[in-house]
């Protein structure tokens, strides 16, 4: 390389990569003061999710999410307030304290194959994508599938494989799987996700609808196949669609 050339380069790396530093510093920042007020969460809410923490690797998963990417360039200020955020379609990306605490409850191992229904933004794919094997995710409306779909892919998230369909009837293709995790809220719970539960495995999925109280509820399959449910904590999520 010329005397000139190296000039040059080293003249744009001055101008454009402190910048780049500055941004990527700031997100840092904002990332470590969410972890800070999901713990905050943890605290408040531990007389009704039982404990006063999350599992360490569940928010270092949440630490290293660039949570910024899954929502709109207009709302990237805002990207790391614990609250749910507007995508678009009528949906949104929830809230990090909810992600985590969903999270959590499925216990998840490295070997673990995991069913989404309701891919959103791709964010809470993301997160679990961290933590185990392979995630199946479905999501029904097809603009916002296909640009998940680019997003995790752009991102680096070979893990995931997602489908745009109706997620009531899961994905028996691949079932069963070790958890099922439910990003909308929905009446009742699917009998067909039910029966591509592993034994042993666990489902987290909000119950109710947009006019009753919705309740994050815990879904156990224990080796004998027998199923038991609680309702961990009050929620609020956009409504389960489809033809059920």
């Amino acid at each position: 390389m010329s005397v000139r050339y190296i000039i040059i380069w080293v003249f744009v790396q001055l101008i454009f990569v402190p910048g780049a530093l500055a941004i990527a510093d700031e997100y840092t920042l904002q990332r470590k003061q969410m972890i800070e007020g999901i713990a905050d969460d943890v605290r408040k809410t531990a007389e009704h999710i039982n404990k006063k923490s999350f599992n360490d690797i569940v928010m270092q998963a949440m630490d290293v999410v660039p949570r910024h990417e899954f929502v709109p360039q207009n709302l990237h200020s805002q990207a790391y307030e614990n609250r749910p955020l507007s995508i678009g379609y009528g949906q949104t990306i929830s809230q990090p304290y909810i992600v985590a605490l969903m999270t959590d409850l499925l216990q998840p191992e490295p070997d673990q194959h995991v069913l989404e229904i309701g891919t959103g933004s791709g964010y809470q794919a993301a997160v679990l994508s961290q933590l185990v094997a392979k995630i199946y995710s479905i999501e029904i409306i097809e603009e916002l599938g296909n640009s998940s779909t680019r997003l995790l892919d752009r991102l680096g998230y070979g893990n995931i494989e997602t489908r745009i369909a109706d997620g009531y009837n899961g994905w028996l293709q691949h079932a069963p799987f070790d958890s099922i995790i439910v990003t909308a809220a929905i009446s009742h719970i699917p009998p067909p996700l039910v029966q591509q539960l592993k034994k042993g495995g666990r489902m987290v999925i909000p119950v109710g609808s947009r006019f009753q109280t919705q309740y994050l509820t815990l879904v156990d399959k224990d080796m004998q196949g027998n199923v038991t449910t609680r309702q961990v904590l009050p929620v609020s999520f956009v409504p389960f669609t489809g033809g059920h």
